[in-house]
């Protein structure tokens, strides 16, 4: 069996006195996509924390690559590898797009190639590539937020809910654009509330409840079973095409 990626193994976290994750149980297969599921506040965000080092894991490991990364430092994290897009998007307001994207690469300079690609998923970047990114839309500011992590290939990129609140014309384009990344022979562990989203990018998937995951499994067996979803998640993926 392929080693994967990532895995996660008894994680506890807990915030001041809360305890947010209750021995979390994760593996992330290499290449594809993940999915991330569960009602809100179940703990997908303090997973992606606890595996980026922002929240430290009280027990349990965190393993990439066959490396135990549970206590190392968030730069640590990011400079072996992984990319993290936050749910507030973490781009800087002030400063350009083309600003923005420098500095997310690590050697301070745009591969021009891979700039290309990355407006190939997102034009309007290459529109508005000198503008302040504080002036684009919603939609437009949760590209650069893409952009940023993959404006140089990672080993795992880690994205919190990158179409909550967008139209479904953006939402469509953000498909496409990890269908693209996932193609391109990325790993990504991604969390989503938009379940036609999760369907259509989901290889693996995993549900969290109260901290703890619940299930794991091919994502189109939860897809095909109404009655499992209704047991998970409290709804069917059937009434979110």
């Amino acid at each position: 069996m392929t080693t994967p990626l990532l895995s996660l193994s008894g994680v506890h976290t807990h915030v001041g006195r809360y305890h947010i994750l209750h021995g979390v149980d994760l593996v992330v297969p290499v290449g594809g996509v993940t999915m991330l599921l569960g009602r809100n506040g179940a703990g997908k965000t303090s997973t992606l924390r606890t595996i980026m080092g922002l929240w430290r894991a009280s027990a349990g490991s965190v393993t990439l690559a066959g490396e135990d990364v549970t206590q190392a430092a968030t730069p640590a994290i990011a400079r072996s590898g992984l990319a993290y897009v936050p749910e507030n998007m973490g781009i800087f307001a002030d400063l350009t797009v083309r600003e923005n994207l420098v500095l997310a690469a690590r050697s301070g300079e745009i591969d021009a190639d891979r700039l290309k690609w990355v407006f190939g998923l997102f034009p309007a970047l290459e529109k508005f590539f000198s503008l302040a990114a504080g002036a684009l839309s919603g939609g437009q500011k949760q590209m650069l937020a893409i952009a940023r992590a993959i404006i140089e290939p990672r080993r795992l990129y880690l994205v919190d809910e990158p179409t909550k609140g967008l139209a479904p014309a953006i939402v469509a384009n953000m498909i496409a654009a990890f269908r693209e990344l996932k193609a391109s022979g990325a790993t990504i562990l991604l969390v989503e509330q938009n379940f036609a989203a999760a369907r259509a990018l989901g290889d693996t998937v995993a549900v969290m409840d109260d901290g703890r995951i619940v299930h794991a499994g091919a994502m189109a067996e939860l897809a095909d079973d109404a009655e499992l979803q209704h047991r998970l998640l409290g709804l069917s993926l059937a009434k979110h095409q």
